[in-house]
């Protein structure tokens, strides 16, 4: 594998990292909404229709941020299984055609 595959793998795994510390603190901000709406709920009904509309704008997000964690695994994924049969052709004397520029 050469270094420039090795270092865009390095990084979409960061970016998989991040992106799970990112739904992960999400999650953790729900549960504080969600309290926050308990205690809330016989003061002020303004509160509780901003809170609504801010915990479905904050699915959203995760929604996004969850897909894109997906997709950075299946690449990851796919890159492993790619050099699997490369080392797997390389053992029966064949290869991948690479178009050299």
């Amino acid at each position: 594998m050469s270094v420039e595959k090795m270092a865009r793998v390095e990084e979409s795994f960061q970016r998989a990292t991040e992106l799970k510390k990112m739904v992960n603190r999400w999650q953790d901000s729900h549960t504080h909404c969600l309290w926050q709406m308990t205690l809330s709920q016989r003061r002020n009904p303004y509160a509780i229709l901003r809170m609504q509309d801010t915990m479905v704008q904050e699915l959203a997000l995760a929604n996004k941020q969850l897909l894109m964690v997906r997709q950075a695994a299946l690449h990851q994924l796919f890159e492993k299984e790619h050099q699997r049969y490369q080392q797997e052709l390389n053992q029966l004397g064949k290869a991948f055609y690479v178009e050299r520029l």
